[in-house]
């Protein structure tokens, strides 16, 4: 996998170029994470974030789904983190200005 981008075929045959987001290793569930986005928007603006499992030793990249709702907590958590922590930094750099 390229460290930013990768491409996947949609059901209907399209080539999409996704934006690799963040990789991230789970000691919780022992698997290895890949979140991105295809910058695609939901109905109220906010770019789409996807979320797959993925081997990393692995010289194909296969995707494959979140099996589990631990998985998507642990998904999530970091994801809160990452978005507060993002915020902070824009708050603090106001306040610079």
């Amino acid at each position: 996998m390229d460290k930013n981008k990768f491409t996947v075929i949609a059901d209907d045959g399209r080539e999409i170029q996704c934006d690799v987001l963040f990789t991230f290793d789970s000691d919780e569930t022992g698997k290895s994470y890949v979140t991105y986005t295809d910058n695609s928007k939901d109905e109220n603006g906010n770019v789409q974030v996807f979320a797959s499992t993925f081997d990393p030793e692995s010289e194909e990249l296969k995707l494959e789904p979140i099996e589990t709702e631990k998985e998507w907590k642990v998904i999530e958590t970091i994801l809160e983190t990452l978005h507060e922590e993002i915020k902070k930094k824009v708050e603090d750099k106001n306040t610079e200005e």
